[in-house]
């Protein structure tokens, strides 16, 4: 979602701004480019800060995002054909939830309390890198899908292990983390065009993976 939906920014950026806090994040985001925190250490930390997020500053920032265009519709072409669609992030579930009323069918992302935040967090439920393939095999188990049919999108280094699991993969305004491993990469802020470039990738009659039609820039 980070980078690949939203153009440039992040929930928690755009949580922050809505907040008033955007100094206080930019400190914690210092320290987690250092390696200070990891994303467990992130969440719980966010936790911490915005003990005065309510439902309705998170709609506000939700709402103010500068996501894609073009992202309904490509829902609800994936739904015309019978397919299924998910976003998988390490963003808190309060925000990344509102991407089901876009027409995505599954949004799994770290989990928090509901806000205003009235229960500690579990860092148990905090996504990692690692568990964007795990959650991938469980989807894929669910709908009864081969890995041959799955595409992934990403930005990011986050991304990177998904990357490498999954043969068919689209790099969307991406860092220099996913050259190399992407199949095919754009550039640019219409999900349509995105996605246009991963069905071009599915193999139609044969189970050749087509190749790629675009470089990653950093």
């Amino acid at each position: 979602m980070d980078g690949t939906l939203l153009g440039g920014t992040t929930a928690s950026v755009q949580v922050a701004r809505v907040l008033g806090a955007v100094d206080d994040l930019t400190v914690l985001e210092a320290r987690f480019a250092a390696g200070e925190v990891d994303t467990r250490g992130f969440a719980v930390a966010v936790h911490e800060m915005w003990r005065d997020l309510t439902p309705a500053v998170v709609a506000a920032a939700f709402a103010a995002s500068p996501w894609l265009t073009g992202i309904p519709e490509v829902c609800a072409d994936i739904r015309r054909r019978g397919e299924w669609s998910a976003v998988i992030t390490m963003s808190p579930d309060f925000f990344a939830s509102h991407l089901l009323n876009l027409g995505f069918d599954e949004v799994v992302a770290s989990r928090f309390p509901a806000p205003p935040f009235a229960e500690p967090i579990d860092p148990a439920g905090i996504l990692t890198p690692d568990d964007k393939v795990t959650i991938v095999e469980d989807l894929r188990n669910r709908y009864g899908l081969p890995r041959s049919r799955c595409i992934a999108y990403g930005d990011s280094m986050s991304d990177e292990p998904l990357f490498r699991h999954l043969d068919m993969t689209v790099a969307v305004n991406a860092d220099h983390h996913l050259q190399g491993l992407a199949t095919t990469c754009y550039q640019g802020n219409n999900l349509a065009e995105a996605y246009d470039l991963a069905r071009a990738l599915i193999p139609s009659h044969t189970n050749t993976i087509k190749p790629s039609t675009g470089k990653c820039q950093s």
